[in-house]
């Protein structure tokens, strides 16, 4: 029998986490984030961190600095790692998050790409504009580019990089390896409407809570070890409720705009989740979580 493993996934603010918590507090288990934006130390209001609770704990959370690079690679390993650890130890496993790519890397077992990096290449592509960027991916690669993070400078160059080496999309270049799991995979249904509700109300929130603050020391203290310039094109701060606030500290913005961005933001990476999740018909879509709970208990007698 393959171990046993619950995803629980869905656009951002969708309430992924409330739903894991009191699942995994019910059936005995334990949370793996799978986020490409909680995985960064101290970037915690920005990326809505919840850290451990004793009858639920959460992995692969502040696992790297900010200026670190981490691959799906990493995570793949890492994350197929404690999933065994979690049901060797007589656990249920939960995956829980939005991060699409990550998700499947684990799920689908991913070989990933094989393509040597190109610094040549990668330096050419550097010098480029994350809008750039994308409108060459839009171009040279439009399947990949419904999908991937737009505002990843690291993430569009590479997916660049095998497109052009190779002349295969990105997103078909990941091979899907034998399956190594019993899966069950879950996604929260929500409308439209109520989805930007709930955007909008924790935007407000996290600037009540200081992100302002939060995104300020970072860079301070990046700002010590990288240069400056560097430090906007970095992934963890091309993030959404961080690369807002450039022009903030530039005063070319006021707050209100900011908040006004990172809403827009979260809504447009939201239909951005939404269009690679809805290509998995696996996934059970359900809007209450009692659902989710009648579904696990059938899961479990398997």
């Amino acid at each position: 029998m393959k171990p046993k493993l619950i995803v629980i996934l869905g656009p951002t603010a969708s309430g992924k986490t409330d739903w894991a918590i009191k699942l995994a507090e019910k059936f005995g288990g334990e949370i793996i984030s799978v986020d490409s934006r909680q995985i960064y130390r101290g970037m915690d209001i920005g990326t809505a961190k919840v850290f451990d609770k004793e009858d639920s704990p959460h992995h692969l959370i502040d696992i790297v600095n900010p200026e670190e690079e981490f691959t799906v690679a990493q995570y793949k390993k890492l994350a197929k790692d404690l999933i065994k650890d979690i049901n060797q130890r007589r656990k249920l496993p939960f995956l829980v998050g939005g991060t699409g790519l990550y998700i499947q890397a684990v799920i689908d077992n991913f070989e990933i790409p094989k393509v040597l990096p190109s610094q040549a290449l990668r330096k050419k592509l550097e010098e480029k504009s994350i809008e750039e960027l994308f409108g060459d991916l839009e171009r040279l690669d439009p399947r990949t580019a419904e999908t991937i993070d737009s505002k990843n400078k690291r993430r569009l160059i590479r997916a660049l990089e095998v497109k052009i080496l190779s002349g295969v999309s990105f997103v078909s270049a990941k091979k899907i390896g034998e399956p190594i799991f019993d899966i069950l995979q879950i996604g929260i249904e929500i409308s439209r409407e109520r989805l930007c509700k709930r955007i909008d109300k924790r935007v407000e929130e996290q600037i009540d809570q200081g992100l302002e603050s939060e995104v300020k020391n970072i860079y301070d203290e990046l700002s010590k070890r990288i240069p400056e310039e560097k430090i906007w094109q970095l992934p963890s701060m091309s993030g959404i409720c961080y690369q807002e606030f450039k022009k903030y500290f530039e005063d070319k913005i006021d707050l209100a705009e900011v908040i006004k961005l990172i809403k827009l933001h979260n809504r447009q990476y939201a239909r951005r989740q939404m269009t690679w999740f809805k290509r998995d018909k696996r996934i059970h879509w359900l809007e209450k979580i009692e659902e989710a709970d009648e579904l696990i208990k059938e899961f479990l007698k398997r």
